[in-house]
């Protein structure tokens, strides 16, 4: 059986995925990434044992990306960083979004079982 701290970090394993692979290939543009970045966070905090979900859309990033005349492109793991906070049994998991040799990849920051 999994301890606390196994379970949270698999918690948040889920959300990210959940996040990522729900959202990847949304139309956006500057214009409309606020509010991808609320529905985003909104609707990953549903989840069980999800405390908190920050996603910032970068704007830089996203005109960059855009290579056509119609002004938005497909959002990528590359156009965005995400942290995300998890409380499972009293033990909290904080996680980030992290760009490695162009890929995006989800990683522990901390794991307090304190």
């Amino acid at each position: 059986m999994a301890t606390d701290a196994q379970q949270a970090c698999f918690e948040a394993g889920i959300k990210f995925g959940s996040l990522y692979h729900q959202f990847a290939g949304t139309p956006v543009s500057p214009s409309s990434a606020r509010s991808l970045e609320a529905a985003m966070a909104e609707a990953i905090e549903n989840q069980p044992f999800c405390e908190s979900v920050t996603v910032e859309i970068r704007d830089d990033r996203v005109a960059n990306a855009i290579d056509h005349e119609n002004g938005y492109t497909e959002l990528t793991g590359s156009l965005m960083d995400v942290e995300m906070r998890i409380d499972y049994e009293g033990v909290g998991v904080s996680t980030r979004m992290t760009m490695t040799d162009g890929y995006p990849l989800m990683e522990l920051v901390d794991v307090d079982d304190s």
